[in-house]
This record gives structure tokens, sequence and C-alpha cells, in this order.
């Protein structure tokens, strides 16, 4: 079998998911506004890294079993609409920056969770989502055919959580451009409220379409 047509084939289709608007969109633009470029890489880092985990399940099968399991599905589905509304939630606790440009500047550094806090939230973000495993699942059911060495599978799963990574690091150096933020920042508390926003209506989402089916 010819290895660049399947993998040219999955590059596009995962640069197309990866680019739409979802949960890790939002907390890299939280993480890049609110606290700066070393915690949104930290967080695109995480994100990246917790593609890896959805990889695994789909090789191993884990995945066909969340599919089929509706309480499982559900289960998953809780944990991460649970977590999602509670980082909206703290979004929505924000208060204005007192001296933006003390915080563009990077002499803010009170409130800055640390860089291990900020990939936890970026793995645990992308990890959680039961979407994103489904996602995987059915990239490689019908995408990747049964007969693709496992070798081969792999370098797909490396890629795309590099890919990842570097999709969202790349966000986070565009948002945290110093004349970028500091306009974001002087909307003060009202961007990140509407990311608390964007969070809780994700978390519904994720909730209502998964309990749904």
């Amino acid at each position: 079998m010819s290895f660049w047509p399947e993998f040219l084939l999955i590059a596009s289709v995962h640069l197309m998911a990866v680019a739409s608007p979802g949960p890790d969109f939002a907390i890299v633009l939280r993480y890049a506004v609110r606290f700066g470029r070393r915690q949104a890489l930290f967080a695109s880092i995480g994100i990246g890294l917790a593609i890896l985990l959805h990889v695994s399940w789909s090789l191993v099968g884990i995945a066909v079993l969340i599919q089929t399991t509706p309480w499982l599905f559900k289960v998953l589905s809780l944990a991460a609409a649970a977590y999602l509304a509670y980082i909206g939630v703290q979004a929505l606790k924000s208060k204005a920056v007192p001296h933006p440009e003390q915080a563009v500047a990077g002499a803010d550094n009170d409130t800055v969770p640390s860089a291990k806090k900020a990939f936890i939230a970026g793995f645990i973000t992308n990890g959680l989502n039961p979407k994103a495993t489904l996602f995987f699942l059915s990239l490689f059911a019908v995408i990747i055919s049964p007969v693709t060495p496992l070798f081969y599978k792999v370098i797909y799963g490396v890629y795309m959580a590099v890919a990842t990574a570097a999709w969202f690091c790349m966000l986070s150096m565009l948002l945290t451009h110093t004349k970028v933020r500091a306009f974001l920042l002087l909307k003060g508390y009202w961007s990140d409220r509407a990311m608390g926003l964007l969070l809780l209506a994700l978390a519904m989402h994720l909730l209502v379409s998964s309990f749904s089916n």
C-alpha cells in the first residue's frame, strides 16, 4: 500500500478538525490573553499530548468500548462538561486587570498559574473530551485502511499530536503578540468573561448532545 496518499488525507481531515473552534481553542485563547505566552504554550503542548491518549484508545479498542457503552460515554461526557463548566465559572469571576501594561510586560504574576497547571488544563480539556475520542475512532475506522501496518498508524498518531500542539502554539504566539494582547487586555474582564460564557456553552452543548443520543 502507499503511505503518502493516506497520510495526506489524514493530515487534511485533521487540519480541518483542529482549526475549528472548540474547547481547546477557548482554553488557549483564555490562557494567552489572561496569563501570557508561556502559560498558553504549555496549555497547547498539553492539548497536543492528549491527542496521543485518543490515538492509543483507538488503536487498542477502548474507543469502540466507549462508543458502544452508553453509560461509559455519558460518564466521560459528564466529566468533560463539569471540567469545562468549572473553568468557565472561574473565568466569569475574573476581574479587570488593574494595570494592563504591566500584565503585557509580565510584571503582574500574582494570579498567573504555573506552567504545570497550564499544561494539565490543556491535557484534561482535550483528554476528557469523548467527542475527540469518537473523531479519532472514525478516522482510524473509515480513512485508515485495515491493512495499514501498526507502525504507520503510530506515525499518524504522533504527527497529529505534534501538529495539534504546533497549531495551538502558533495561535498562542499570535494572541500574545504585544499589540494584540494589549488590545485584548484593554477590554478588561469582559474578554475573559466572554470566554467563560463560551466554555459554559460548550459544556452545555456537550451534555445535551451526549445525553440526547
